[in-house]
């Protein structure tokens, strides 16, 4: 029996675990692990687990037509896995186990502990790529070292890609008579410690779904996405972020739809299509770092003497960050809209970021655990390289002395307050010319149902340039 164990790879198509584990005559089993406890440590949103176990339901129906059972497990935490693992092995008379590689730290280390304990009972473990279009490692500098700066990064992955070249495989054939599958709103078991399992509407899951909004975007939007992935009012960006995340399409099916839309892989700026494939690589980037640098997964800086920084940890000032509540519209519409949806869209992402750690000089852990306990689309690796990036940390970080102005980048972005006025209520019959700085306005009015700025940006601006500056002199 071969037992392949599904994780952040819930689909059928380009699953390198599936596809071997599938590449023989012996019966085939599936396997997917719920850990709430572990999660809730790992700080992972409620919109985010009731996606993923929307999806899991999903894929065990899927494989329930193809032949192949889908087992669950419910095991509390990581550290509790290898056990329970061997257990279900045993029971099953399992002889080989297939999944795709895990990158984050936890994951790794649970993963050891696994192949360790299935060894005892001669179980082989078969470790695959299915989160990178090129796995961690493959992609080296001259000196044959894992890349630390992006934009060298991107030229040696296009180069290997080149090189390597990929092949999209298909969804396994039927391996038997459909099976029968009993949806996970029926299992006490599952929803027990997690809540509401319906998923929000707004992101139906589904092999079929993630292709379908693939395809539309690159049949509407890719050629045009360099102009319109800053604004968020507009519908400028693929909203794939979430299926990625939770491995229902993969990296490689997207470079591929990619591929097929231009009739070739764009390999310069100036070619259509190449700005989207740059924010694939830079989700490849970040998932190669975490592999390179486990302390990354340890809530540590990219750049160690930046620990030295001194943060605040301000209760209060974090609050209203987190509600909305700061006194600068588009910061406050995007934390209203990520409160409400479970999304964030990525200019207003790096925002929200400089305003919590350059502007309010709080610390940028707390703001990547806000973003994990409330995105639909939670990755460590993309969250913790964005979060560093925006705090001056990170790789490839914006110089500390480049600090996001939230009333000008609300200009530029949002030049006529649509996506402010929708998300922050008490600005929503602004005109235009004052909704980006809509204190005189609302004085004029007699009004003081918004919060007035809870900081002057141009101190601190000055404040946050110094902190990095005496870090230098240290």
């Amino acid at each position: 029996m071969r037992l392949i164990w599904f994780r952040n790879d819930l689909r059928l198509s380009d699953n390198p675990a599936l596809r071997h584990g599938c590449a023989s005559d012996e019966p085939v089993a599936a396997l997917f692990i719920i850990s709430p406890t572990q999660w809730r440590q790992h700080k992972m949103a409620p919109i985010r687990q009731r996606f993923i176990l929307a999806q899991v339901d999903e894929l065990g129906r899927e494989l329930a037509a193809l032949g192949i059972q889908l087992h669950l497990l419910r095991v509390e935490t990581f550290a509790e896995v290898p056990a329970a693992l061997a257990d279900l092995c045993r029971e099953l008379g399992v002889t080989q186990l297939y999944a795709n590689q895990a990158i984050e730290l936890d994951e790794q280390r649970r993963d050891h502990a696994v192949t360790a304990a299935l060894a005892e009972q001669e179980v082989s473990c078969h470790w695959l790529n299915g989160c990178c279009v090129l796995p961690p490692g493959r992609v080296l500098t001259g000196g044959r070292e894992m890349f630390k700066v992006f934009t060298p990064f991107s030229r040696a992955w296009l180069k290997a890609l080149d090189e390597d070249g990929f092949v999209i495989h298909r969804a396994p054939a039927p391996r038997g008579e459909p099976l029968p599958w009993q949806p996970l709103a029926e299992r006490a078991s599952v929803d027990e410690g997690i809540g509401e399992l319906t998923p929000d509407p707004r992101w139906p899951v589904g092999e079929a779904e993630a292709l379908r909004r693939l395809h539309a975007f690159l049949d509407q939007g890719v050629l045009d996405y360099g102009e319109t992935r800053d604004f968020p009012a507009l519908a400028g960006t693929s909203i794939l972020s979430p299926y990625l995340a939770a491995g229902i399409v993969s990296p490689r099916q997207c470079v591929a739809a990619l591929q097929q839309r231009l009739g070739g892989r764009p390999q310069s700026k100036a070619q259509p299509g190449f700005v989207w494939l740059n924010e694939l690589i830079w989700r490849e980037f970040y998932r190669h770092l975490l592999v390179l640098i486990p302390t990354l997964s340890m809530n540590r800086p990219f750049k160690p003497e930046t620990a030295a920084l001194p943060w605040s940890w301000d209760p209060d000032a974090f609050a209203a960050w987190c509600e909305g509540r700061t006194g600068y519209p588009i910061v406050d519409a995007a934390m209203r809209c990520l409160n409400a949806t479970g999304w964030m869209h990525n200019r207003l992402r790096m925002i929200v970021a400089s305003f919590l750690t350059k502007d309010l000089h709080i610390h940028w852990r707390l703001g990547e655990d806000y973003f994990m306990s409330q995105l639909i689309d939670g990755d460590l690796a993309a969250n913790n390289g964005g979060w560093q990036w925006a705090a001056g940390t990170g790789a490839d970080a914006a110089p500390y002395f480049r600090v996001f102005n939230p009333t000008t980048q609300g200009q530029r972005f949002d030049p006529q307050g649509e996506f402010i006025r929708t998300w922050v209520s008490e600005l929503a019959d602004l005109p235009a010319t004052h909704v980006h700085q809509p204190h005189n306005w609302l004085r004029l009015k007699g009004r003081q149902d918004y919060p007035a700025p809870m900081v002057d940006h141009a101190v601190a601006r000055v404040r946050a340039i110094e902190m990095f500056r005496d870090l230098e002199k240290q």
